[in-house]
């Protein structure tokens, strides 16, 4: 019986041991369980990305503010009718402009041509006088000669002037005529003598030059 134990024993201690257990894990020289925390703590001391622009088209920022393409482009057509708006007026204003001075340069000039029509017959008048005035009536006719001189100072300064075409050729547009009748040495189609003087003012005739053509 006692053999028997021996020999059990014996065989028991002949048979080879089993495996231990692996407990650990050696990563890089240092045990499994430090190596996620460590790893843990790689990741949170990264710094975090920015976030990545906005890749929408649509908007730009303008000092700090966002403003819409479309709100831009709606702007510039909104400048582009206001501007072009600006310019009609001005140029129907400066037409307007022109206009009038036009019409009261027209206005003028026909002011002062029917003033000196009607003076133009007064003019006659003296002219007349003086030519009839006799010797004895000397003093009266240097009145009346300073009376036609201030008169017809007058009108030419309101741009009237005289139209006396003696010995010129005969203009329909500027002289009436009245008769003809020929004459040695003169040219036909001369204006041979005055009946009345023409006025006109500026380039306009107030009456023709009545005359006398040599035919």
């Amino acid at each position: 019986m006692e053999d028997a134990r021996r020999r059990g024993r014996a065989a028991d201690a002949a048979r080879p041991a089993p495996d231990e257990p692996e407990d650990e894990q050696v990563v890089d020289g240092e045990d499994a369980d430090e190596a996620p925390e460590t790893a843990d703590r790689e990741v949170s001391a990264a710094p975090a990305e920015a976030p990545a622009p906005d890749g929408d088209g649509g908007e730009a920022a303008l000092d700090g503010e966002t403003v819409d393409d479309d709100s831009l482009a709606a702007a510039e057509v909104q400048r582009d009718e206001y501007l072009a708006l600006a310019q009609r007026a001005q140029a129907d204003f400066d037409n307007y402009r022109r206009r009038a001075t036009r019409e009261i340069a027209a206005a003028g000039a026909r002011a002062r041509a029917a003033l000196a029509t009607e003076l133009l017959p007064v003019l006659d008048n003296l002219e007349r006088a003086l030519a009839a005035a006799e010797e004895e009536e000397a003093s009266l006719a240097e009145g009346v000669r300073l009376v036609h001189s201030e008169l017809l100072g007058a009108l030419d300064r309101s741009g009237v002037t005289a139209i006396e075409p003696a010995g010129e050729p005969f203009d329909p547009n500027v002289h009436e005529a009245l008769s003809t009748r020929s004459e040695d040495g003169a040219d036909a189609g001369v204006v041979l003598d005055v009946i009345q003087k023409g006025y006109r003012l500026e380039a306009t005739v107030l009456r023709p030059a009545r005359v006398v053509v040599a035919a």
